[in-house]
């Protein structure tokens, strides 16, 4: 990964590479560096209950995270759409980009993009991550 970096808070400034960001997708999927262990925990509930903010989705109740990634489960709406898993896991910033990874589909999505999040995205990020997934599925985008 060596388009990646973070030079500030790592809630705020890592900045990448769509390149880098699939790398550690495949990572997270089928770990060879990171410590399996390590790896679960950031894909699974630490903090069950968690009430909280999903921003531009509102409150959550549960808002569930993982070691580091926001985990799907049954929220509703939600950023990643309808079709993912429950336990899909990833993370969005306000710089518009986002990754997420469906374990249950074997699949992961990298969005970069030079516009702030805001309703735009909340609008065609679902819809966009829908037909990826109809895609790895085989049945084309959703409708």
């Amino acid at each position: 990964m060596t388009a990646t970096s973070l030079e500030g808070s790592p809630a705020k400034d890592g900045v990448s590479s769509v390149e880098d960001l699939l790398r550690f997708a495949a990572e997270v999927q089928a770990p060879r560096l990171l410590d399996p262990r390590t790896v679960a925990a950031a894909m699974t509930v630490q903090y069950p209950g968690t009430k909280g903010v999903l921003p531009g989705y509102g409150h959550q109740n549960p808002n569930d995270w993982g070691l580091g990634f926001e985990i799907r489960d049954s929220k509703s709406p939600h950023w990643t759409g309808g079709s993912s898993s429950l336990r899909t896991f990833g993370h969005f910033g306000q710089s518009g980009t986002f990754l997420w990874v469906d374990p249950d589909a074997g699949a992961a999505c990298v969005a970069l993009t030079d516009r702030a999040f805001g309703p735009w995205a909340v609008e065609a990020w679902p819809v966009f991550t829908d037909a990826v997934l109809g895609e790895v599925r085989g049945s084309g985008p959703a409708r």
